[in-house]
């Protein structure tokens, strides 16, 4: 991306896998120059995660790095190396942000801890993407998106009641911590400007999953019981679920008493609106179960296309359930350009998610620079830093 609101914006990113790279996706995708530090020989873990596409000639890309890597560039470098550490060095001289996901005290053990970095450099914005965070008794402990789904609670209260547990069908703990290190990143280059410093942002994988509990912690604080599983239904609010008509499901969300009121006479039962059982949301909520028999029994008189165009002529939110092919196949998904591609040397004309921020000026293409090959970049970087490459 040659413009955007982070157009200017060095990052020198030392994450792998997933949640330091969809960070600073996210801060190319506004505009960032990204630079990947990566190890020599092997790079980013995620390299070697699958699936897989191969070309004809048997070479082979993983689909997952690419997505995540769109756009940025490579530099493997050996932080033990006395020579590869002065061109990190002199990398980070001219970066604005740096990002790292290693176990609290890696880089300080590297001589490239906070504190060192931010003497040397004190225009820095540096983030810390871990686990559990710089601070408290779990700091030192390694982490994975399943386990602080986990810890964080989100997995309580994710599936059907009864069933076993059930991780949400994302990496949600790695997307949520990547989300807010960029929110902090920005928050911290806005600040330099005023004061001409930079902050460290750490950011904890399990803070985030706490983070977006949301009506589940209101739930709990306000009646003393610990929130289960609901399946597709909404704690508090009714109906707010997936209903199954006559050839599948479909969900529909009348979140107030006009919008009710609205789907009992589509439905051809405009009593439900006064019924003692449904006449409130809090009525409908006690009795989700009775109402969920009476709409269903009404549904199952006809399929779910059907039911998505009555009701949505009628002002109704509600969708189907889209499997991913049909996500990628939605006219909506495409009019806002949220399937975009990169022209991968490999894998060809790779499809992935677009950039969910739309901005005012700023290009969103339905093209993206593909992911790099490891190292891919070092003659050019290094030739802007005045280094001449290591003789073969």
């Amino acid at each position: 991306m040659a413009e955007g609101p982070l157009a200017g914006i060095l990052v020198v990113d030392l994450s792998r896998v997933l949640a330091g790279p969809y960070c600073t996706m996210i801060l190319g995708e506004l505009g960032a120059r990204v630079i990947k530090v990566e190890r020599p020989g092997r790079g980013d873990d995620a390299r070697e995660i699958g699936p897989f596409i191969e070309s004809a000639e048997g070479a082979r890309v993983s689909a997952y790095f690419a997505g995540l890597n769109r756009g940025k560039e490579s530099i493997a470098l050996d932080l033990s190396d006395d020579a590869d550490r002065r061109i990190f060095e002199a990398l980070v001289a001219r970066a604005d942000v740096l990002v790292e996901n290693f176990r609290p005290g890696v880089m300080a053990r590297l001589g490239y801890g906070y504190e060192a970095l931010a003497a040397r450099y004190p225009r820095l914005v540096y983030a810390a993407v871990s686990g559990f965070g710089q601070t408290g008794p779990y700091r030192d402990r390694a982490a994975y998106d399943l386990v602080v789904q986990a810890m964080g609670g989100i997995m309580s209260i994710t599936g059907h009641p009864g069933g076993p547990p059930t991780r949400v069908g994302t990496s949600i703990g790695d997307i949520a911590a990547g989300l807010f290190a960029a929110i902090g990143i920005c928050a911290a280059l806005q600040e330099r400007g005023k004061t001409g410093r930079g902050r460290m942002v750490d950011v904890a994988m399990l803070d985030a999953q706490v983070a977006i509990l949301e009506n589940a912690i209101a739930r709990y604080e306000a009646t003393g019981c610990v929130p289960g599983p609901l399946g597709a239904r909404h704690p508090s609010i009714t109906p707010f679920a997936a209903y199954r008509a006559e050839d599948g499901y479909l969900v529909i969300a009348a979140g107030n008493d006009a919008l009710f009121a609205r789907l009992a006479n589509v439905l051809g039962h405009p009593e439900w609106a006064t019924d003692p059982r449904f006449a409130s949301n809090a009525d409908r909520t006690a009795h989700a179960e009775a109402l969920q028999d009476e709409i269903e029994a009404v549904l199952a008189a006809e399929p779910v296309t059907h039911w998505l165009d009555r009701l949505g002529t009628a002002g109704i939110p509600c969708g189907p359930i889209n499997d991913i092919a049909a996500v990628l196949a939605d006219p909506q998904v495409a009019a806002r350009n949220m399937v975009v591609t990169a022209a991968d040397p490999v894998a060809g004309a790779l499809r992935m998610a677009g950039n969910p921020v739309k901005m005012s000026g700023v290009p969103d293409p339905a093209t993206r620079r593909p992911a790099p090959a490891l190292d891919a970049d070092r003659a050019r970087i290094l030739a802007e830093l005045g280094r001449a490459p290591k003789p073969s």
